[in-house]
């Protein structure tokens, strides 16, 4: 083997192959991940050093965006693409605001949902399940999903760093129709996605090396086909934006006005309309 398979991680991982989930890992400083994944991730800092950045503001952008629709009431998340849950998990970060708050956690990575699962063990109000978006009827389906989830009522659905391995092929726009069609009015999706506009060619040389080395390649999008797929939805103000510019705290407004583009993704929150009640 290449990495000693640790207490976590089922057998049936292939410890040769890299994963998405699990060189996200890495960049949030995170131990579940092996050898291949690191050299993936080192050769993508390789090009881009600011990477592990990257990777905590998605993190910092995910916390606002549930902060926001627990204090509109939503008490109910549906994290698709959650990756090994770290650095403030939504189910921690909604309960802040919403005590009780229910949380099901999907990614389609046995370590990502090996470590969830023991993570959330005795957690009557959380679940993780191992599914692929791409199947996203599979995932309402899912009798996990459903004992957790009420979608006669709001839920916040999160797709964060998640549709840009979903190639067109694979109809992203499709996939999120299938999900909205499923949510009550008032519900809340929550988008990440990285976008190549305006990026330097070296950003652009990581995504081709991430694509060659990686059995999840990457479909970067432009702004106007990321706010394509908030169709059904009406977004809350700013819109579709560059991630860090969606309602940075008053201590990170400067800076993320400074560096917009740095991150190369955009990030949204919308709002399924009619009457929640």
């Amino acid at each position: 083997m290449t990495d000693g398979r640790r207490d976590w991680a089922p057998a049936s991982i292939n410890v040769d192959q890299p994963s998405s989930a699990r060189v996200w890992d890495y960049f949030l400083g995170g131990s579940h991940n092996f050898a291949v994944d690191r050299e993936v991730a080192e050769a993508a800092i390789a090009f881009k050093p600011d990477m592990p950045e990257l990777a905590r503001q998605v993190r910092m952008f995910l916390h606002r965006a549930v902060r926001t629709a627990a204090a509109a009431g939503v008490d109910q998340y549906l994290d698709i693409g959650a990756g090994v849950p770290t650095m403030g998990p939504v189910h921690e970060v909604a309960r802040e605001t919403r005590p009780g708050a229910r949380v099901v956690y999907v990614d389609h990575d046995p370590v990502a949902v090996a470590h969830g699962v023991a993570m959330l063990a005795g957690d009557p109000d959380a679940a993780f399940v191992q599914a692929d978006a791409r199947s996203p009827r599979a995932i309402l389906d899912d009798p996990r999903v459903r004992a957790l989830i009420d979608f006669d009522r709001p839920v916040a659905v999160l797709l964060c760093s998640l549709l840009h391995f979903v190639a067109d092929a694979d109809d992203p726009a499709g996939i999120v129709a299938t999900l909205r069609d499923a949510l009550a009015p008032g519900s809340f999706l929550i988008l990440q996605h990285a976008s190549h506009d305006g990026q330097p060619r070296e950003t652009i040389a990581m995504l081709e090396m991430w694509n060659a080395k990686s059995p999840e390649p990457m479909t970067w999008r432009t702004a106007g086909e990321i706010e394509a797929l908030l169709d059904g939805f009406t977004p809350l103000t700013p819109g579709v934006v560059p991630m860090p510019l969606w309602r940075p705290l008053p201590e990170e407004a400067e800076r993320a006005a400074q560096h917009s583009d740095r991150y190369a993704s955009y990030a949204a929150v919308a709002v399924k309309p009619g009457a929640s009640g």
